[in-house]
């Protein structure tokens, strides 16, 4: 669903004054200016008033919002559930019933203009394809448009993008670059990790599969100061609810490691951290999932997880 001029729901709280608009100009007050009473475009106030706006709204209707997800929106009746998931104006929900479904489209029309755009089959760059058995999520649409978008439509794909340990330095004697251009180019790279960890191969996608297991798990890993420059370890991380990729993290760690088992553990650590988000997360689901393994290939690392166990160079 997709709400018609969200922003201008939303009451301000402050009080803001603004120009009289063109044409509409009093003719015996010119320099007056009007007191805003709803929230415009353009207010740093706009997002936050639709949202206090819509928020009270559905609580009023027996909606419950997310402990940990401020933006998700819960409703339970019986044996039955709907989801609500907000990002700004667009609204997707799901329902193990069709009524709740219907009712909750009611809700929102009896106060906004709303535009339905039945089964979600896409939302903010994914591709959403779903059957009877499950659901494919991918990113085919937004290559092909990023690949237009920095004129590479016509490039050729290489099996090994780069190196597996490439040496990026500073080019003292290179012409400069675009800063703008490359860093959008950057981060619509970093985007489409959004549907899979792995870029080489963005039109395969996540895979749901229905009926599959259910159980929490994670695993976490990390290398020994592969920075050349700064000799900082990466860590990566991946949690899998049942046997579906959920969650995925990579990224340098903020300290140097002396060894390779301090540098597990700090992988373990932020997995944990992530895990113990989404185990706060998924309670608002009704699924409680306290004890999680989490699976590491180093024994050290693991040994001073363990509560007691002091090991050599442990205090350093």
């Amino acid at each position: 669903m997709d709400v018609k001029t969200a922003f201008l729901y939303g009451k301000v709280k402050e009080e803001i004054y603004v120009s009289q608009p063109p044409g509409f100009v009093d003719s015996d007050h010119p320099e007056h200016v009007y007191k805003l009473d709803k929230a415009l475009y353009g207010l740093h106030q706009a997002p936050r008033a639709w949202y206090a706006t819509l928020t009270e709204h559905l609580l009023s209707h027996g909606y419950t919002r997310g402990t940990i997800d401020q933006t998700l929106f819960l409703k339970r009746v019986d044996d039955d559930m709907i989801l609500v998931q907000i990002y700004v104006d667009d609204i997707i929900f799901e329902s193990t019933s069709e009524k709740l479904c219907e009712e909750f489209e009611s809700v929102m029309k009896k106060k906004f203009e709303m535009s339905s755009l039945g089964e979600r089959t896409t939302f903010l760059g994914l591709q959403v394809h779903q059957n009877s058995e499950g659901i494919l999520i991918h990113q085919s649409k937004y290559v092909t448009d990023m690949l237009v978008k920095f004129g590479m439509q016509d490039c050729n794909s290489e099996v090994t993008p780069m190196k597996e340990r490439p040496v990026l330095t500073s080019d003292e004697h290179g012409s400069k670059v675009d800063q703008t251009h490359y860093r959008s180019m950057i981060r619509s790279l970093m985007y489409l990790t959004a549907s899979r960890p792995d870029i080489m191969k963005p039109r395969f996608g996540l895979w749901y599969p229905r009926n599959s297991e259910f159980d929490l798990y994670a695993f976490s890993d990390s290398d020994y100061g592969g920075c050349d420059i700064d000799r900082k370890s990466t860590f990566v991380g991946c949690q899998f609810l049942g046997d579906k990729l959920i969650s995925w993290q990579c990224k340098k760690q903020q300290t140097v490691s002396i060894s390779t088992a301090e540098a597990e553990y700090v992988a373990a650590s932020a997995c944990c951290s992530q895990v113990i988000w989404m185990q706060h997360q998924l309670l608002d689901y009704g699924l409680n999932f306290h004890n999680t393994p989490i699976f590491s290939d180093n024994d050290a690392a693991i040994q001073i997880c363990k509560p007691g166990s002091t090991l050599k160079n442990q205090a350093h």
